[in-house]
């Protein structure tokens, strides 16, 4: 009986550490590649500048690898992107006709959805493994556990990091894999809960927290001002202190 429970609990606590690698993948991503860029526009126009010295020192540094290093950087987001919005219920659908069906019906539909988007991306993520393993992966896997690769060809490179393309366009089968994960996890949760995740535009984190007590605090005469409303906040939360 207590097997169940521990199980669970184990579960669970993966399911977040892989919640927050998939957060902090992303967020890693976008932050850096628009580092990148930032640096990048900022050096090729002050190379433009004639200071003494300092133009020399900027033309001799080379930002070439900048483009191509933010495609691939977004092409990675993207794909892991598209992962976090299946769970977190952020992907834009037309569900009108939908929901004016009966529940069951209703349920039925969503579940066929989901396991068309897990077979689609299941789909995609079995042929990018398959043209990551013919594109040169293969040569590598075998290099690295020792084992002759005879007329094996290496793969090509991308042209300015020079990096295997294979390890570049894994982020398609690695993204898809995660996203069809997600499509089953979201299934299994619907058909447990009877609710899919939903994700609130308008939620702002620790807002939700402060506004009801500032709420109950007036009444139909009150004018509320900025000045009343940082007041209030204050004082709610000294008084949860």
């Amino acid at each position: 009986m207590l097997l169940r429970p521990v199980f669970f609990g184990e579960v669970t606590a993966a399911m977040k550490v892989l919640n927050h690698l998939e957060e902090w993948f992303i967020t890693f991503l976008m932050g850096g590649a628009t580092l990148i860029i930032f640096v990048a526009v900022m050096h090729r126009y002050a190379s433009g500048i004639e200071i003494p010295g300092l133009q020399d020192w900027l033309l001799g540094l080379n930002f070439g690898w900048a483009q191509e290093l933010c495609i691939i950087m977004f092409v990675w987001m993207a794909k892991f992107g598209a992962a976090y919005g299946v769970r977190t219920g952020i992907h834009v659908g037309v569900d009108v006709l939908i929901n004016q069906m009966k529940t069951p019906l209703r349920n039925k539909f969503i579940i066929f959805g989901l396991l068309a988007g897990a077979t689609f991306t299941a789909i995609v993520a079995t042929l990018g493994f398959n043209f990551i393993w013919e594109n040169g992966m293969h040569y590598a896997a075998y290099t690295l556990f020792g084992i002759d690769t005879g007329d094996i060809p290496q793969g090509p490179t991308t042209p300015d990091l020079e990096w295997p393309t294979w390890a570049v366009y894994s982020a398609v089968p690695f993204g898809s894999s995660l996203m069809c994960f997600r499509f089953l996890q979201v299934m299994v949760n619907f058909i447990r809960s009877g609710e899919l995740p939903h994700h609130d535009h308008g939620h702002v984190d620790g807002v939700e927290d402060e506004l009801p007590d500032i709420l109950e605090s007036l009444t139909a005469s009150d004018t509320l001002t900025p000045d009343d409303i940082d007041g209030k906040q204050t004082d709610t939360k000294e008084g949860k202190q």
